[in-house]
């Protein structure tokens, strides 16, 4: 038995890496604890119970100390003299502090499987703060494990020596499928003293991860002559690398891309087909923001606000797709890595917000010299000058062969100043034209008071007029006093004529009655025709 209990610390302290004092000092807790049930009737308090290691026998010694008095007052902690003497000799006298050996035979099963308990959690915590300040200090090392098993999304990594690391859903990387007993590369980001789980937490998905497996694959990375300034991912998708060089004889990227590729390609691999760009790092903001947002082609990077770190890359209309990236990913990378906000703009937007600024000068008054016009230098702009093309709108009106020939240009070339010209141009008259839409209204204001004055004037001219034809009788007497008297028969017509309507009495009354009054006029205009003939006749 004793040997037993011996072989096992040493086996314990082997497998486990454990120190052999702090085993046996935790066997030594867990065993008092169990006496301190156990022997209650020799000490209540159990405070003077003592557990030794005999190292010489390999075996655990339990007993109680007891103080030597004439009289008892406390059996737990005291003991007569005759019974001290007769335990130990004559030699004992009164004060003397006494070890009485507790037999082992008395603990049963209920206090070794006590001691059991206390002894495993002790160990446990042992190892678990051995682990802790062995794993601490190498967060972002590279280790080597085996897939072990699943647990509710999360894989469990054999790292060896009895020990696990978690992988969470979180630090997967999208796409990957692991297999249990596969081997696996991932990079450490967490250790915990947390009594429950897995101390050690890996990922898949972390930047890290791509730093170390480049400085596996590149020596230059390992003996520090290229170094990494920063790394980005999408695990994935893709990934950017910004890497400098510290010697200039040696080509950061070119180092990392390796001989046909063959270093990237080995990493690409071991990251399952996720994307990498290597990007040359530079100190200057706007040209590490125009590398990082490789493949894209920049045409010009603009700094808008220094303080909050923000800027405007241009790129032409071919390239901002390309820019942007699959649902912004290219851009929101090259943010990251960079640290500054970056804001995509096309270089034809750009060209027509400058041209409707010219052309609002224009609109102004403002002279805009044909060196505003981009590609238009001093010299042609003087050369244009002396062919008679001294502003805007002449350029614009200047055909494209003339303009080929005047500088000596490409027909691109050509066309792109004719278009610039053409664009300020159009700016100006859409700017004039919004400003005499502006003061239309007013001058349609007054328009409208004259209309009013002259609508109303036509109206009094027809109630005149329609006065003069409902009283025509006044004109016809006159005409006959003028005249001889008339015949019988106008006599009767005259008559007729002022003998009052009767009033309708529905609907088709009154449109006859109407109908009849249009037949009275047209006879009374034919008698005043007749009266004024009439001198002449006589």
């Amino acid at each position: 038995m004793t040997s037993s209990i011996g072989q096992s610390i040493d086996a314990l302290c082997s497998e486990q890496g454990l120190d052999r004092d702090m085993v046996i000092e935790a066997m030594k807790d867990a065993v008092k604890a169990a006496a301190r049930k156990q022997f209650r009737n020799q000490d209540k308090t159990g405070d003077s119970i003592q557990v030794d290691w005999n190292n010489e026998e390999g075996m655990i010694e339990i007993s109680v100390q007891k103080t030597v008095v004439e009289e008892v007052e406390n059996p737990s902690a005291e003991l007569s003299l005759t019974d001290a003497q007769e335990m130990a000799g004559d030699e004992i006298e009164v004060g003397d502090m006494l070890l009485i050996p507790l037999p082992q035979e008395e603990m049963g099963r209920i206090a070794a499987q006590t001691a059991k308990q206390i002894l495993v959690q002790k160990v446990r915590e042992a190892i678990r703060e051995k682990v802790y300040d062995e794993y601490i200090d190498r967060k972002g090392e590279l280790i080597n494990g085996m897939v072990k098993r699943f647990e509710r999304g999360d894989i469990i990594i054999d790292l060896g020596n009895n020990l696990e690391a978690v992988l969470p859903r979180s630090e997967q990387s999208r796409g990957e499928l692991w297999n249990q007993g596969e081997r696996v590369r991932v990079v450490i980001v967490d250790v915990s003293k947390e009594q429950k789980g897995q101390q050690i937490k890996v990922s898949r998905a972390s930047s890290e991860l791509i730093k170390r497996l480049f400085e596996m694959e590149v020596p230059e990375i390992y003996d520090e002559t290229v170094v990494i300034k920063s790394a980005v991912r999408e695990p994935g998708d893709r990934a950017k690398i910004a890497v400098a060089s510290n010697e200039k004889d040696v080509d950061p990227v070119g180092a990392c891309v390796g001989m046909k590729g063959s270093r990237v390609q080995s990493i690409i691999k071991e990251l399952r087909g996720e994307k990498i760009d290597i990007i040359e790092w530079s100190d200057e903001p706007s040209v590490f923001a125009a590398n990082a947002l490789s493949p894209a082609k920049v045409s010009q990077v603009r700094i808008t606000d220094i303080n909050n770190r923000q800027m405007e890359v241009i790129v032409g209309e071919d390239q901002l797709s390309l820019a942007i990236g699959k649902k912004g990913q290219n851009v929101r990378l090259a943010t990251r890595l960079v640290g500054w906000d970056i804001n995509i703009v096309s270089e034809d937007v750009l060209k027509k917000e400058i041209a409707l600024q010219m052309g609002q000068m224009m609109a102004s008054g403002e002279a805009v010299p044909i060196t505003a016009l981009q590609g238009v230098s001093a010299n042609q702009a003087e050369t244009l000058a002396e062919k008679g093309i001294t502003d805007v709108e002449a350029l614009a009106s200047t055909s494209l062969d003339d303009l080929v020939e005047y500088l000596d240009v490409s027909l691109d070339e050509a066309e792109s100043i004719l278009s610039s010209a053409a664009a300020i141009v159009e700016a100006k008259n859409l700017q004039i034209g919004e400003t005499g839409a502006v003061e239309g209204p007013e001058e349609s204001e007054a328009d409208g008071e004259t209309a009013q004055e002259s609508t109303d004037q036509p109206a009094d001219a027809a109630a005149e007029i329609q006065a003069e034809e409902l009283e025509p009788s006044a004109d016809v007497e006159a005409a006959e006093a003028e005249t001889s008297e008339p015949a019988s028969d106008e006599t009767d017509v005259a008559a007729a004529e002022d003998e009052p309507a009767a009033e309708p009495e529905d609907a088709e009354a009154a449109i006859g009655e109407d109908a009849a009054t249009a037949e009275n006029e047209q006879e009374k205009d034919s008698n005043v025709e007749d009266g004024s003939a009439s001198p002449t006749a006589d």
